[in-house]
């Protein structure tokens, strides 16, 4: 009966190991890295809420581009609609003009959703929803680097569990940086990108993906 047990807990181990890999392996729900669109436009896909986003190129990279100008709050919805189960990574570049800092951000769930966000002026990385921190905690900004970002809306109970990261360098942590558990299920909505250019400099967006959550 031992032997038999412990057969089965061997199997559950590697049914549980498979699913576990077949999620990171899964194929993207979207992907853009702007290689094939157009410059000077807003790919079909994306909708724009506000901000003159458009696609720019430099050195032969192409990405998503808000300009540095008016200092507004700015977003882009992409991907289908999702409540929960789904993560979103991209990568975002913004510059400061002397004392003043960009603001910029990744969501879930539509504009009400969730947003991982990068505070330069507060040295913080946080998990918002609305005008609302969840959560928050120290994150050293370098100027003029990429920062990646993870978010991911998993369900919890009767709820969801948020879970989000964010790095600069090669180096991604492995352990989440925020997390946040609501006991509601979220609406679904859309994956998005947002910008606040208050250093008047442009902001930069690029390798939009969206996968199931692992």
């Amino acid at each position: 009966m031992t032997r038999f047990l412990q057969i089965g807990f061997v199997a559950a181990g590697l049914l549980i190991a498979s699913g576990g890999l077949r999620a990171q392996g899964a194929k993207p729900l979207f992907d853009e890295s702007f290689s094939a669109a157009k410059v000077g436009e807003v790919p079909e896909s994306f909708l724009v809420l506000d901000g003159q986003f458009a696609v720019r190129e430099e050195e032969g990279n192409r990405f998503l581009e808000l300009p540095g100008a008016p200092l507004e709050s700015f977003g882009v919805l992409f991907g289908p609609n999702e409540a929960e189960g789904v993560e979103v990574t991209a990568r975002i570049l913004g510059t400061k003009s002397g004392r003043k800092f960009p603001t910029f951000a990744v969501g879930l769930n539509g504009v009400g959703g969730y947003k991982v966000r990068v505070a330069p002026a507060k040295n913080a990385l946080e998990l918002v929803k609305g005008d609302d921190v969840k959560a928050s905690v120290p994150f050293k900004w370098a100027s003029g680097q990429w920062t990646a970002f993870r978010l991911s809306v998993r369900k919890s109970g009767a709820g969801v569990r948020i879970v989000a990261k964010a790095w600069q360098g090669a180096d991604e942590p492995k352990e989440a940086l925020l997390q946040h558990d609501e006991s509601e299920k979220l609406p679904p909505g859309k994956a998005g990108v947002w910008g606040m250019p208050f250093a008047g400099t442009p902001i930069r967006f690029d390798d939009l993906k969206i996968t199931p959550a692992p």
